[in-house]
């Protein structure tokens, strides 16, 4: 079973990104994040180091968690056939709109009708029910897109109503898996920031491929 992580102490320092002072493996360094306005939509090209290490992390329960981390990989192929690519990171609050809404608001506008795109998501946790429904509406009316999502976790995924979103997902012909440890190993080499004179080298967290196997079979049973 994955690893399950206890709601922090209400008098536990925590930052705003919603991450235990005592659960980081540096406590110091997240006085050094930038602290980001609250409902805010933020862009970029690789995300810190902390919240990777917190916000993908594959748990069971993800207290704290208050945020939609998605790392985007769009592939197009132009007129002759060639492909090129680009990518970026997408996060917000859950208390607004989330990430996955905010790349088909400010991403794909940028798509070109005549081009054909493959874009794969790393995301923290899998869409909540709303979010799946705007990704049913968009595939539905984008057919040069074409989508994989692949998630750390999944989010309330016992709930029903979830369980019946995923399942539409599949149907509108959105590929959805779990993230294997390889998965993380790309997101920390392509999307997070490499600070100087620390190792470049991605080192999994305990229970990693545990996880995943335990997200694996949820998410089978629920497609089946």
């Amino acid at each position: 079973m994955a690893q399950k992580e206890e709601a922090a102490e209400a008098s536990a320092p925590a930052s705003q990104n919603g991450e235990d002072l005592e659960n980081l493996d540096d406590p110091e360094k997240l006085k050094e994040l930038i602290q980001l306005p609250p409902f805010e939509i933020v862009t970029g090209e690789r995300l810190p180091v902390n919240y990777f290490k917190f916000q993908f992390r594959n748990v069971e329960y993800s207290s704290g968690r208050n945020k939609t981390f998605l790392c985007y990989v769009i592939e197009v192929q132009d007129k002759g056939g060639q492909v090129q690519a680009s990518r970026g990171y997408l996060e917000d609050e859950h208390a607004t709109a989330h990430a996955e809404e905010a790349f088909f608001n400010k991403i794909v506008p940028t798509f070109d009708p005549a081009l054909r795109y493959n874009v794969t998501w790393y995301v923290s946790s899998s869409p909540c029910v709303a979010c799946a429904d705007r990704i049913i509406k968009t595939l539905s009316k984008t057919k040069n897109l074409r989508l994989l999502i692949l998630v750390g976790r999944l989010f309330m995924w016992e709930e029903p109503e979830i369980q019946a979103a995923l399942k539409k997902l599949k149907e509108a012909g959105c590929r959805l898996r779990i993230m294997k440890p390889q998965d993380f190993e790309y997101i920390w080499q392509n999307f997070v920031e490499q600070e100087e004179g620390e190792s470049k080298t991605f080192e999994p967290w305990e229970d990693i491929q545990e996880n995943f196997l335990y997200y694996e079979e949820k998410l089978a049973d629920i497609l089946k």
